[in-house]
């Protein structure tokens, strides 16, 4: 049974979608995530972000480019997401 819950937890991976704002890297981009929070006090929605850097193997990402990303092993100092698909091209 024990063998199961991990095989289930292990696929439960996070995902987030997000514009490239940086590509300058090789098989790096750096992606970020906006996300809308209401104010503890005034209950008005303010936009949060965060920056991730996400392996994009094959480099076809841009800046401007919305892309999906995933939560993986860590594969550098930084980097422990990777770009799923390219959910948008910039215009």
């Amino acid at each position: 049974m024990s063998t199961n819950t991990t095989t289930v937890e292990r696929n439960l991976r996070k995902e987030r979608i997000g514009v490239v704002t940086s590509d300058k890297m090789n098989k790096s981009v750096v992606v970020t995530v906006e996300r809308r929070v209401m104010h503890p006090k005034y209950g008005k929605f303010v936009k949060r972000s965060s920056t991730f850097m996400a392996h994009d193997e094959k480099g076809d990402a841009h800046i401007g480019d919305t892309v999906r990303i995933m939560e993986t092993r860590p594969i550098s100092k930084l980097k422990r997401w990777r770009v799923v698909e390219i959910v948008e091209r910039a215009k």
